[in-house]
């Protein structure tokens, strides 16, 4: 281990080294004060207000500017807020799932934490949340853009009508498609990624995440699917090589992105079997998350550090989770 001069407080660099630090639970309750309030300062999170106790029996602040004195505590306005889940297994989780390069159980979860099955799959939603990049910095140079069908194959269904049925229709009618775009990397700067579920592969949907993503200009590099047909139109310029023929023509392919599917489809039916299309983004943002930080220069930790400064503006509740606040006509309950 060594210490960060920035914040006074020594980081475990391993695995094991994390499960002996955070295993201190004053040590890991001051952890998460100094990654909440870095300036020493605790504010209310509610009103802003520095006007506050500390009741240290029930490591909670009461509000003094709040006209009802509210309570509050570090997990507040965070993806861990109504969660009886004390810290030190919080932070052994985050630091689990950010360093699994294929992923890890809600199972295997409940097994090194002590907590159910059920539990561990909550958590690791809400670290899946926490992992959301809502960066609006948009993707140049050369970008590959690819689509693929996540779910099960026909071929490997037990009902003979339903195989049948879906297979007569093209085998893909039943899966979730979903699109990457994936700006290459240059000398010392690493590739990076983003990944979307799209409603379909039609040339409306495609070409509007590569508007979004994407800064006008940059190189769009595909197969040869018409639906990118006409993205110089919007000041784009694209090259495309022909799968039929070929997987790569010097620079034009697409197999940085070929990778990127490999690794998440290996995470979804080796670790995960199965993933519901309701959830499916959540999935998407964990595996974009380990890809984009993959080469962090403080490694473990580092990738570590980075996920669990995004619990912060965050919230799941278990009815979101689950879909019982959304009514038939799929508007909240």
């Amino acid at each position: 281990m060594k210490t960060e001069n920035t914040s006074e407080i020594e980081f475990p660099e391993t695995l094991n080294e994390a499960m002996k630090y955070f295993g201190d639970q004053e040590r890991a309750f001051e952890f998460m004060k100094t990654l909440r309030w870095p300036d020493g300062v605790v504010k209310c999170p509610r009103c802003n207000s520095s006007e506050v106790s500390f009741i240290s029996t029930r490591k909670l602040w009461t509000c003094k500017h709040c006209v009802t004195k509210k309570q509050f505590t570090i997990k507040v306005g965070t993806v861990l807020e109504d969660s009886a889940i004390t810290f030190d297994k919080w932070l052994c989780a985050f630091w689990l799932i950010a360093n699994a390069k294929n992923g890890i159980s809600s199972y295997e979860i409940g097994r090194a934490l002590g907590v159910t099955q059920r539990t561990g799959w909550f958590m690791l939603q809400r670290i899946r949340l926490a992992m959301q990049n809502g960066s609006i910095v948009k993707l140049g140079g050369h970008v590959e853009v690819d689509e693929t069908f996540i779910g099960a194959k026909a071929r490997n269904m037990h009902y003979k009508v339903k195989k049948e049925r879906r297979i007569k229709n093209g085998g893909y009618a039943h899966m979730t498609p979903v699109i990457g775009l994936l700006e290459r990397g240059i000398r010392d700067k690493a590739s990076r990624i983003k990944v979307e579920v799209v409603a379909s592969r039609t040339k409306k949907d495609l070409q509007k995440k590569v508007r979004k993503y994407v800064l006008k200009g940059a190189n769009i590099i595909t197969d040869a699917l018409p639906s990118y047909n006409g993205l110089e139109e919007d000041g784009f310029t694209r090259e495309f090589v022909d799968h039929a023929k070929a997987y790569a023509n010097g620079h034009v392919h697409t197999n940085g992105l070929e990778n990127f599917w490999s690794l998440l489809k290996r995470s979804i039916r080796g670790t995960y079997v199965n993933v519901e299309p309701f959830h499916l983004f959540r999935y998407l943002d964990e595996q974009a998350f380990r890809f984009n930080e993959r080469k962090d220069k403080d490694g473990d930790k580092g990738r570590f550090l980075t996920a669990i400064a995004g619990i912060f503006g965050k919230g799941l509740t278990w009815n979101e989770l689950t879909g019982k606040n959304i009514q038939a006509g799929g508007l909240p309950a």
